[in-house]
């Protein structure tokens, strides 16, 4: 079956979290297992990247950039490639949330389309995270699994 990480870094509010949810729960309901990984608490390993079909990424905007953890993250996709690993086009998804600046799409994205194949919009919520963005991650995680049928 195919697989979808669902990886993302929220902290205070919760408001990336509930994207990650909401995103997953669309994987999930178009038959496509999904696996929710925070950053907070642990990182990816090249194993568990290269046996998923596809991604989706969330961060808050932090200072019109990426959280901390989410770059380590691209930063260790980098690494993967640079040493030969088939890292490099995967289907993905992303999202972020942002309290006013919403200024983090144009690096997140790309970052992202250096090694990912562009699944969608990218869902944007500014905090409070309503049911408008809710809706269009399910939406989102659904468009994605979708690509991997």
């Amino acid at each position: 079956m195919a697989k979808v990480l669902v990886i993302y870094h929220s902290q205070q509010f919760g408001d990336t979290k509930s994207l990650a949810k909401a995103l997953a729960e669309g994987v999930r309901d178009a038959g496509v297992e999904a696996e929710i990984i925070s950053t907070n608490e642990r990182c990816i390993t090249l194993d568990e990247f290269l046996a998923a079909g596809g991604v989706a990424l969330g961060t808050p905007d932090y200072f019109s950039y990426l959280a901390g953890t989410i770059k380590t993250f691209f930063d260790d996709i980098y690494l993967w490639d640079k040493s030969g690993e088939s890292v490099k086009g995967k289907p993905a998804a992303l999202f972020f949330s942002h309290g006013g600046g919403g200024r983090v799409r144009e690096p997140f994205e790309y970052l992202a389309d250096k090694f990912f194949d562009h699944v969608g919009e990218t869902v944007e919520s500014r905090r409070p995270t309503g049911d408008e963005a809710k809706q269009k991650c399910r939406a989102l995680g659904k468009e994605l699994a979708r690509k991997l049928k």
